[in-house]
């Protein structure tokens, strides 16, 4: 029971997230976040071109991960980080790793870059409308992951990183397809690693 009420609060809380973004992104007349603008060409080459993206999302993630073990080869303090969110988060099923990687990966990409990228994008005209778009919700996604304790202090820069990265990948591909990807890809690979094994710090 405790396992299933842990996998239905993933889902609701994301759920709920996604919905907001959504509502969000209707108020402003957009209600269909997961592109920026309608697609021009056939249905074929709007497939592609998806496609295409979450590909490209995909190898930005397993790049990613790598970098993340490299650093953890060579950083005390990424071994520290490692091992803190293995006793925060304890033990997971393969299940509920997916389950999480994939509703935060939807709910945090639709909300940060579906929602608050394109609504700060409005704001301004041409580039500058891309730039205060990537910037600005990069910071508000780096400060809602701060975690409890200096010690995570690399997880909420890393997080800013990977918010301007995600937030350039939205903006020169149009669509979320592929931050989805990278988000996704890079959380499954890292929880998976994190939940199997303890670190030598």
């Amino acid at each position: 029971a405790p396992r299933l009420n842990l996998a239905a609060r993933i889902v609701s809380f994301y759920a709920t997230v996604t919905a907001a973004a959504v509502l969000w992104g209707a108020l402003r007349g957009h209600a269909n976040i997961l592109v920026a603008a309608a697609p021009l060409g056939l249905h074929s080459e709007r497939a592609a071109q998806l496609l295409s993206s979450a590909a490209l999302g995909v190898a930005m993630g397993l790049l990613l991960v790598l970098l993340t073990r490299e650093l953890q080869e060579r950083f005390a303090w990424m071994r520290v980080l490692h091992n803190e969110f293995r006793h925060l988060l304890g033990p997971l099923s393969q299940r509920e790793i997916l389950l999480l990687a994939a509703a935060s990966a939807v709910g945090e990409e639709c909300l940060f870059r579906g929602a608050l990228l394109m609504h700060l994008q409005a704001l301004l005209p041409g580039s500058l409308g891309g730039v205060l778009g990537i910037v600005g919700s990069a910071i508000v996604f780096a400060l809602l992951h701060i975690g409890p304790g200096v010690r995570f202090l690399p997880w909420t820069v890393s997080a800013l990183g990977m918010g301007l990265l995600l937030g350039l990948l939205c903006v020169t591909m149009g669509d979320l397809f592929g931050p989805i990807a990278v988000h996704f890809t890079v959380n499954l690979l890292n929880l998976q690693d994190i939940v199997r094994r303890q670190m030598q710090a």
